[in-house]
């Protein structure tokens, strides 16, 4: 990951079994500039029982009573996928990433090189799981939705029980419905978890719109990641809570518009670009009427006019009292070597 605010785009299973699609996908991603594309790698045999049923936000986006077995089975990508897929986001400037959900999918993307895992927050509790993401000595995203503080303090534990350190992990706060109701964001959990357990933060964004996780980014988040879509009608589980392709380009302009507006020292001074227009902005002391050589200065007789290029009316008092040295027109303005 780089310095500044890591932007997943998660295509997640929007390709709907459909090869062409997730090129398409790709495409996207490319085009917005995200820094990965984000897929899913599993076989839903070591996923889910045969009778699991389906969230309920699953069952309302896929029109469907079917099992999770069923659904996720038609989702499954091959090993000649994974590598085809690789190879395209390659060759389109994007970096392909993929979220695993057991041991084997673990071991699987870290044959293909990964150079950092993501764990999704339904593997927070897995032990094994995250027991062997702390062997494999590579950077992790810990996703954290429908947990507790102190779930994520254990599965923290377990990360770090191997080879990995708290400086290896992003955790990221999340909420795991889709849509998310803004009122259950509850953005402020993902600083209690930065000063609880003393890690990177980020954010993994189901809500409707970009304003969430460019907020995210201006709290601290390191890592934002974000559904998207070719079309939110499409059929499918999350398609009804991701981006569509311009809405994907413009939450990640917004954020690095973002990104260089908190580059700043923090220090209060004006910018390079705003120093041009002190004096013109400012104002400082002219005469409101015409004094002659050796009159006195009364406060009636000045007013503060732009531009602000002459004597600053915050030595308003220190005027008053002092005599001009020369005839002196309406509205001139006072320099130091008008007055005696």
């Amino acid at each position: 990951m780089n310095e500044n605010v890591t932007i997943i785009a998660e295509a997640g299973v929007n390709h709907n079994g459909d090869i062409g699609l997730a090129k398409k996908l790709i495409d996207v991603a490319a085009r917005a500039n995200v820094d990965y594309v984000k897929f899913q790698t599993f076989r839903a045999d070591s996923l889910v029982s045969r009778d699991a049923k389906m969230a309920e936000y699953q069952e309302t986006n896929t029109k469907s009573k079917n099992s999770q077995h069923e659904l996720l089975k038609k989702l499954e990508l091959s090993h000649d996928q994974h590598v085809l897929l690789m190879k395209y986001a390659f060759s389109k400037g994007v970096r392909f990433f993929s979220t695993a959900f057991d041991v084997e999918g673990l071991e699987y993307l870290s044959s293909l090189g990964f150079e950092m895992f993501k764990s999704p927050s339904g593997e927070i509790t897995n032990y094994p799981y995250l027991r062997k993401l702390s062997e494999l000595c590579k950077p992790v995203i810990l996703s954290t939705g429908m947990s507790t503080l102190n779930e994520i303090k254990d599965a923290l534990e377990v990360l770090t029980s191997k080879t990995l350190t708290l400086n290896d992990i992003t955790v990221l706060h999340c909420n795991t419905e889709y849509p998310t109701p803004y009122e259950d964001v509850n953005l402020g959990a993902m600083q209690t978890i930065a000063d609880e357990c003393k890690v990177k933060v980020g954010y993994s964004d189901h809500t409707l719109g970009i304003e969430v996780p460019i907020a995210a980014v201006t709290l601290g988040a390191k890592v934002i990641e974000k559904h998207f879509t070719l079309d939110r009608d499409m059929e499918g589980p999350d398609h009804a809570a991701s981006l569509e392709p311009d809405e994907l380009i413009a939450m990640v302009k917004a954020i690095r518009n973002i990104e260089r507006a908190m580059s700043g020292n923090s220090q209060k001074e004006p910018s390079p670009s705003e120093i041009k227009n002190q004096s013109i902005a400012r104002k400082s002391i002219h005469l409101l009427r015409p004094l002659e050589k050796g009159e006195t200065i009364s406060e009636s007789d000045l007013i503060p006019l732009r531009p602000g290029d002459g004597i600053s009316p915050m030595e308003w008092e220190q005027i008053i009292g002092k005599e001009v040295s020369l005839d002196l027109p309406m509205y001139h303005k006072l320099s130091f070597e008008d007055l005696r």
